[in-house]
């Protein structure tokens, strides 16, 4: 009797440890869930901050270039004026001439700089107007850039389609809204929207290719915008690039998932922007 009692002790105590191991699996395995999807969004604001980052030095890098060659200009209008003072007495040079072309140099590299701070102090006001009214959770899947007075609103994918189609989301409607308030704001500058996709090839019933499938894309943001935006579809372009216009290599499903997007570009009258940096000085030649 009291075997019997002690087998039946120790097996009621396995069955409490096993019911116990099962309860901590179950719970490790939800804990490696959600770090494994916390580590996939750290993944996807990396990358996007390093794009970010890419086209900030790309911007720098065009302004040092331009101040180099005006340096080098420079540098050569001062070689010729040493010329000349050695030798003023053997040439006709004009000394008076050459130093006002060196002073026109030097307003020339000042109005270089005073265009770069002012287009900086548009690009950053435009910027944060366009973003302000953008939550937290649509500024994860969408990147609002000002570069030289053209913005660019990148939308993810997934946000605005289903995998593999060129319907609206209806979760897409809120951020759409938005984005039609802005073009509508920004009223004398033409849009176009542009598909682009990842290299991964695709064939459905009317989708031949990713061609196809970019264009689609961007004219079902079109005429979303049209149709329940208003906004005027004469300012309206819908153009696909496919797969040829990666922001990443399309080796890692992070890759991937940047060059899946719709890109909506508002972009100024040539006489607007040329009104935003001014005319440069004249030089005499």
């Amino acid at each position: 009797m009291k075997q019997n009692i002690l087998l039946m002790t120790l097996a009621a105590g396995l069955l409490l440890s096993s019911c116990a191991s099962k309860k901590e699996l179950v719970g490790c395995r939800e804990e490696n869930k959600s770090l494994s999807s916390s580590l996939q969004t750290t993944k996807e604001d990396l990358a996007a901050k390093n794009a970010r980052i890419t086209a900030l030095e790309e911007q720098q890098k065009g302004l040092q270039q331009a101040l180099k060659a005006s340096e080098q200009k420079y540098a050569k209008l001062q070689e010729s004026l040493d010329k000349s003072l050695s030798n003023a007495n053997q040439n006709n040079v004009s000394i008076e001439k050459l130093v006002d072309q060196i002073n026109e140099s030097n307003q020339y590299i000042r109005h270089l700089v005073e265009v770069k701070s002012k287009s900086d102090s548009l690009n950053m006001v435009l910027t944060n107007n366009l973003t302000r009214s953008l939550s937290r959770e649509e500024l994860k899947e969408v990147d609002v850039q000002v570069l030289k007075g053209v913005v660019y609103i990148s939308l993810a994918d997934n946000m605005l389609f289903r995998s593999g189609g060129y319907e609206i989301n209806p979760r897409a409607a809120e951020t759409l809204s938005k984005i039609a308030k802005i073009i509508t704001d920004y009223k004398d500058y033409d849009v176009l929207v542009e598909g682009n996709t990842d290299n991964v090839p695709i064939s459905r019933e009317n989708i031949r290719n990713n061609w196809d499938l970019s264009c689609l894309r961007a004219s079902s943001v079109v005429q979303e915008l049209q149709n329940k935006y208003n906004v005027d579809p004469k300012r309206l372009t819908a153009g696909g690039r496919g797969e040829y216009n990666p922001l990443q290599p399309n080796d890692s499903e992070v890759g991937k998932q940047r060059n899946r997007r719709t890109q909506i570009i508002i972009t100024p009258k040539l006489d607007e922007f040329m009104e935003l940096i001014g005319e440069a000085p004249e030089t005499e030649k």
